[in-house]
């Protein structure tokens, strides 16, 4: 483990230096280093922790823009279904999901090949999707249907559907626990699924 040690002295703005060995104490304010063209009405972004690569929802052109996180260059356009809304990735295996809001589906994309390896047919107007860390299963929230879908990261089945709340929208996954939390629009309140 190192050590840093304070060496007391101020610089002319009054900002504590560390030593040579360490960080800066000052962060410098967050900035805009990049306008990255994508797709029509673009909707969700999500980032694969495996490769950096960032993941773009393309509302008007059923699309999904695929951008590299080292050159902040769109690499691929991936046609999917129509209206996709929401992406995730998984951290487990780098697929990357996406709700297709008019179609009723989800499509699979291969983090590696960044092509459509499955359709996944859901519930009625998908909109929010998360993956498990711990299981790689997908939750999808079906926002007119007042249910949650769940698929199976290994045979991309649908092996469950879930009442919830009315008009379900956002969900998330704890790393944790593998609880699983839905924001239902329209009784604002939250669902706790047990992962």
């Amino acid at each position: 483990m190192t050590h840093h040690h304070r060496s007391g002295v101020a610089g002319a703005s009054g900002a504590v230096t560390l030593d040579r060995a360490g960080p800066s104490e000052v962060a410098a304010a967050p900035v805009v280093t990049a306008t990255i063209p994508v797709g029509s009405e673009s909707d969700a972004v999500a980032v694969s922790p495996l490769t950096g690569d960032v993941y773009v929802t393309n509302f008007k052109d059923g699309t999904v823009s695929v951008i590299s996180g080292r050159t902040n260059m769109v690499t691929a356009t991936v046609p999917v279904g129509t209206s996709p809304v929401g992406v995730a990735v998984s951290p487990l295996t780098g697929a990357v999901y996406v709700t297709n809001f008019k179609d009723r589906t989800v499509s699979v994309i291969s983090g590696q090949t960044r092509m459509v390896t499955a359709t996944v047919p859901v519930g009625t107007s998908p909109v929010g999707v998360a993956v498990s860390p711990l299981t790689s299963d997908v939750y999808v929230t079906n926002f007119k249907d007042g249910t949650v879908s769940v698929i199976s990261g290994q045979t991309r089945m649908v092996t469950a559907t879930i009442p919830v709340g009315t008009s379900p929208d956002g969900v998330a996954v704890s790393p944790l626990t593998g609880a699983v939390y839905v924001a239902n629009v329209g009784v604002a309140a939250v669902s706790v699924i047990s992962g």
